[in-house]
C-alpha cells in the first residue's frame, strides 16, 4: 500500500450507487401519489434522487396540485416511509448493483478509507440486509445531518469522521443534487448513471464495475 493510496478517501451515496433501492422509493412515492388521485413520471422521479423525504413530498404535492397542512404532510411522509421500509426489509445481496462488492473489497484491501454519505434515514437497515455495513469507516446518513443535498453537509461530515481533507475525497453519486453537494464540498465527483443527468461530475460511469482503484487514483493526478 503506497502513501499515495493512503491519501485518498472514498465517500459513497447509497441509493442508486451501491444498492438498487431507487425502485422502492419510486414505488412507495407512486403509491402515495395514486392514493391522492394522481401520478408522476419517471422523468419527474429523477428530480427526487438524493433529495430528502420532506422535500420530495413537497415536489410531489406540487406536481399533483395538492395542498396539505404541515401536520398532513408529516403523516403522508411517514406513510410513504412505512411502505418503503416494508419493501427494503426484504432486501438481499441480490440488490447490490454491479461492481459494488468487488470495488468495496478492493478498496478495503488497499487500506483506503470509506464512508457512506447518504440522505437515507434507513441506511442501517439497508446495509445490514445487503451485508455492506462492515466496509465503512464512517456512516453519515439522513439521521446525522440537518441539511439535505445539494448542501454539502453530509460529505463534509463524512470527511471529518474519516480524518480526510476535502481535496483528497472522491464522491460517488447518482443524483444531480449529490454531484452539486460533492462539488460544493470541494471534492472530486464520480457520477454513476448517465452523463446527461449528472453534469458537473469529473467522470461518469455506468456502474461501479466500470472503475478500478487505478482509475480512482488517476483522477487525483
Amino acid at each position: 500500500m503506497s502513501n499515495t493510496t493512503n491519501n485518498i478517501a472514498c465517500i459513497f451515496d447509497l441509493d442508486g450507487v451501491l444498492v438498487d433501492t431507487a425502485v422502492y422509493h419510486y414505488q412507495a412515492w407512486k403509491q402515495l401519489a395514486n392514493s391522492m388521485g394522481f401520478d408522476f413520471t419517471h422523468e419527474q422521479n429523477e428530480q427526487l434522487k438524493g433529495v430528502s423525504r420532506v422535500r420530495s413530498l413537497e415536489k410531489i404535492l406540487a406536481w399533483g396540485g395538492v395542498e396539505k397542512t404541515e401536520e398532513e404532510r408529516a403523516e403522508l411522509a411517514a406513510l410513504k416511509n412505512s411502505w418503503y421500509v416494508e419493501m427494503i426489509g426484504k432486501m438481499t445481496t441480490d440488490e447490490l448493483l454491479p461492481g459494488t462488492l468487488k470495488l468495496l473489497q478492493d478498496l478495503k484491501a488497499a487500506g483506503i478509507k470509506m464512508a457512506l454519505g447518504s440522505a437515507s434515514k434507513n441506511s442501517a437497515l439497508i446495509l445490514t440486509r445487503t451485508g455492506l455495513a462492515s466496509f465503512f469507516d464512517a456512516i453519515i446518513d439522513g439521521n446525522a445531518v440537518t441539511a439535505s443535498k445539494p448542501d454539502p453537509e453530509v460529505f463534509v461530515k463524512a470527511a471529518e469522521l474519516l480524518g480526510a481533507a476535502a481535496q483528497d475525497c472522491i464522491v460517488f453519486e447518482d443524483a444531480l443534487a449529490g454531484v452539486e453537494a460533492g462539488n460544493a464540498a470541494g471534492m472530486l465527483v464520480v457520477g454513476v448513471g448517465s452523463t446527461e443527468n449528472l453534469p458537473g461530475s469529473k467522470i461518469v460511469i455506468k456502474d461501479l464495475s466500470k472503475i478500478t482503484i487505478a482509475d480512482i487514483m488517476a483522477l487525483k493526478n
